[in-house]
C-alpha cells in the first residue's frame, strides 16, 4: 500500500496577523541593528524579568503541590531563578555577560531547529528556502557568539537579535505567499 501526501493537509497560517508580526519583525530587527547597546540591555533585562517571574510562579507551584513530591527542592528552584532574575534585572550590564551565553546557545538550537523544518517544508512551500537560510544564519550566529566571548558581548547580542528578527520577518512573509500560491 502505498500513503501519497494529500495536499489538503497543508494549512496556511491566517494572514491577518501574519503580515503585520512579520513587519514589526522587520522593523524592531532594523533598530536592534542601529542601536545594538540598547537592544543588548534591554534584552538582558526582559531576560531577567522573565526569570523573577518563573521564579515565582515555580515557588506557587511548589507551594500549591505540597503532597506530589519534595517541596523543599522546588521552592529552592523557585528561589534560584527569582535571584538570578533579581541580580539581572539590578545589575543588567554585568548580567550581559552571562546573557550573551545563553543567547549564543539558543540561537545556535533555533537554527538546527529552523534548518530541519526547513527540509521538512520544502514540498508544501517554494519559498522554504528562507527558513533554512534564517537557520543557518542561527547556525552560524550561535558559534560566533561563543567564539567572541566576552569582548563583544555589549554589541553583539543587540545585533544577533536584530539581524535575527530581520530574517525571521522576511521567512514569514516569503513562506505565507509562497504558500497560498501552491494552494491556487
Amino acid at each position: 500500500m502505498r500513503v501519497i501526501e494529500s495536499e489538503t493537509d497543508v494549512q496556511v497560517v491566517g494572514s491577518g496577523w501574519l503580515t503585520p508580526i512579520a513587519v514589526l519583525m522587520i522593523v524592531l530587527g532594523i533598530a536592534a541593528i542601529v542601536f545594538p547597546f540598547i537592544a543588548t540591555v534591554a534584552s538582558t533585562i526582559v531576560f531577567g524579568w522573565i526569570f523573577m517571574f518563573a521564579g515565582i510562579a515555580q515557588m506557587v507551584y511548589a507551594w500549591q503541590s505540597k503532597g506530589a513530591g519534595q517541596v523543599a527542592w522546588k521552592l529552592i528552584l523557585g528561589a534560584l531563578y527569582l535571584l538570578a532574575g533579581i541580580v539581572v534585572v539590578a545589575r543588567p550590564l554585568e548580567g550581559v555577560l552571562a546573557f550573551t551565553l545563553v543567547l549564543g546557545f539558543t540561537i545556535f538550537v533555533q537554527g538546527i531547529i529552523q534548518v530541519s523544518i526547513a527540509f521538512q517544508m520544502r514540498r508544501t512551500s517554494p519559498n522554504w528556502c528562507w527558513m533554512l537560510v534564517s537557520g543557518l544564519v542561527g547556525i552560524i550566529f550561535g558559534i560566533f557568539v561563543w567564539s567572541s566571548f566576552p569582548f563583544s558581548a555589549a554589541w553583539l547580542i543587540g545585533t544577533l537579535i536584530g539581524v535575527n528578527l530581520l530574517f525571521d520577518g522576511a521567512w514569514m512573509l516569503t513562506l505565507h505567499s509562497g504558500q497560498r500560491s501552491v494552494l491556487q
